[in-house]
């Protein structure tokens, strides 16, 4: 709706540049916001406030021109004008029943691309392979996972990419620590952790071995058979290990999405070459930098972008150089977005600006970083342990679903251990997923369980609990949710059936942004919102007591839809919805 109005008001600002009101030259920014006061309207618009200095108009005799120019639709029921300038508008709600009833047919339920379907390209959760997954990989696997579901959902080709850590110089301590240890490797390696911890021991405390360590780098790097069948085994354990987290978090990633720092290797000398025939390297130190006019330090001075070490290795910089002309040249994308830690922007910024210069990528290829903040303890710091250790992902969520566990037995005593066991997984995992998607990706959040688990609020037992209450509705009647071809039409009467029915409206335009914006906690808030309207709806319009059966079954309809886009955008997020909790 809010599209169809800025189009409306487009077509007014048009007419009244071609009847000298407005200036030839003038390209307003037109806003739709959702009004605050429904008796003012359902939207509103400043747009007479921001012409009408250029049209030399008081605003409001400027919005009485726009309203006149404005074209007639049967979406809008009545515009009106407010204060010093406000354009209202009034959605007519047969319309909107009628479009309510469209998304109920539509398995999509109405929402797609607002453009043309772009190939995405989505870099996400890129764990290091030398250690266990941490708390400092949830971010990234499941703010990207989200955003690559929105896309999809809406008709984008998305193609995910894991860039894991599986290349460097802490693979030489680990080579070599798995040949000291070739018994007991395969069942250290059951704890990564652990064994990168002994590795790190044996290498701090034997200059031997760390000499040992580093020709193993060398020999890795040279291709050797040795190296290589050891590098793989342990890689394929280390990705068996993050599989299983992506498992259990419900995170789309598979081993399939994985393309790894090695994968980039054999490249790294051409893209160093490259650039040199650019003219873009400069020697500094010994070592090939890129430096850029653009980027500079306190001192005024360009900062540089190395690319070569002084000793001939490479650096970050030069395997996402890489990795970008792959996906533009091999992977045909016209958008990729980076879920990378916030701390990163500089180096994403750098290494988008060279990518451009040097041609690795066309410049109408979008590159974008979605950088997030960071997860923090209740004290406000980086989440640790007590110890002052890094918490394992596993380990967070076993507490979740344990504390999930305690708090749904004491709701529900009467349920059998397999059901509560099943619920309690949904609840924590969903819980803690949803604690930091309802947080906007750049800002820095407190990690807390009690909040996370309430059954109140902006969070994720609350919203799957509003579905149950839908799936209850039905449940009592014996009739599939989707089951609607024999009940009478949808109406909007009552105002909570329209202030519902006017939200669900605007499900296809919230995917929109998320997908434009890479920002789930936009669709987190309108699911908050959704839930709270179905409560007043609930509440105010009884469904099955209804006054007779064309209101029962309108109200049915409405519920449906109310369940329906629960479902889809939970799912959306990576979260499991529960019949019954």
């Amino acid at each position: 709706m809010k599209n169809l109005i800025s189009q409306l008001l487009a077509t007014a600002v048009d007419t009244l540049k071609h009847e000298g009101v407005l200036p030839a030259d003038i390209t307003p920014n037109i806003q739709v916001e959702t009004a605050r006061d429904k008796t003012h309207g359902d939207f509103a618009s400043n747009l007479a406030m921001m012409l009408a200095k250029p049209a030399k108009m008081k605003p409001r005799d400027l919005a009485d021109k726009i309203v006149a120019a404005l074209p007639a639709h049967q979406a809008v029921a009545n515009v009106n004008i407010a204060g010093p300038g406000f354009i209202n508008f009034f959605q007519d709600s047969a319309w909107l029943a009628a479009q309510l009833q469209s998304a109920l047919n539509d398995p999509q339920l109405n929402a797609r691309a607002a453009g043309e379907a772009q190939r995405v390209v989505v870099d996400y959760s890129s764990p290091n392979l030398a250690k266990e997954m941490h708390v400092g990989h949830l971010r990234s696997s499941i703010i990207g996972d989200a955003v690559a579901r929105v896309l999809e959902f809406l008709g984008h080709t998305v193609i995910r990419q894991n860039h894991v850590g599986d290349w460097g110089t802490q693979f030489g301590m680990l080579l070599a620590y798995m040949e000291e240890n070739p018994v007991d490797a395969e069942a250290e390696l059951g704890d990564l952790e652990n064994f990168y911890r002994q590795a790190k021991k044996r290498f701090d405390e034997s200059d031997d071995f760390a000499n040992r360590a580093r020709e193993r780098v060398v020999q890795l790097q040279a291709g050797d058979p040795q190296c290589l069948a050891l590098w793989n085994r342990f890689n394929q354990i280390s990705l068996g290990h993050c599989q299983a987290v992506y498992d259990r978090l419900g995170v789309s990633l598979t081993q399939a999405d994985v393309r790894g720092e090695s994968a980039y290797n054999d490249q790294l000398a051409g893209i160093v070459s490259d650039l040199r025939s650019a003219g873009l390297l400069t020697e500094s130190e010994g070592a090939q930098c890129v430096f850029l006019d653009e980027f500079k330090n306190s001192e005024d001075k360009p900062l540089p972008v190395i690319v070569q070490k002084a000793g001939g290795g490479y650096l970050y910089a030069t395997t996402d150089l890489a990795a970008m002309r792959y996906r533009h040249e091999q992977l045909h994308a016209d958008r990729v977005l980076y879920f990378v830690d916030q701390r990163q922007a500089l180096h994403f910024q750098q290494v988008f600006a060279v990518a451009r210069k040097a041609g690795f990528v066309p410049a109408d290829m979008q590159l974008e970083h979605m950088g997030f903040g960071t997860m923090n303890g209740a004290d406000g710091r980086p989440f640790k342990t007590r110890d002052g250790g890094t918490v394992k992902l596993t380990d967070l969520l076993d507490e979740a679903e344990q504390r999930a566990h305690t708090l749904v037995a004491e709701k529900n005593p009467e349920l059998s251990a397999a059901e509560l066991r099943e619920i309690a997984r949904a609840v924590g995992i969903g819980a803690v997923k949803y604690a930091d998607l309802s947080k906007h990706r750049s800002s820095d959040y407190s990690f807390n369980f009690d909040l996370m688990l309430r059954f109140d609020g902006n969070t994720a037992p609350y919203l799957m609990y509003a579905y149950t209450r839908v799936a209850s509705v039905f449940r009592k009647l014996e009739r599939p949710m989707t089951q609607l071809d024999d009940l009478a039409p949808l109406v909007l009467e009552a105002p909570a059936e329209v202030e519902l029915g006017a939200h669900l409206a605007q499900f296809g335009n919230t995917l929109n942004y998320v997908a434009r914006e890479g920002t789930p906690h936009v669709l987190c808030h309108y699911l908050y919102e959704l839930a709270d309207r179905f409560s007043g709806f609930y509440e105010q319009c009884p469904i099955l007591a209804a006054d007779n059966q064309a209101q029962r079954d309108s109200r049915l309809r409405l519920a449906a839809l109310t369940g329906r886009t629960l479902q889809q955008g939970l799912n959306l997020l990576g979260i499991t919805t529960l019949e019954r909790m």
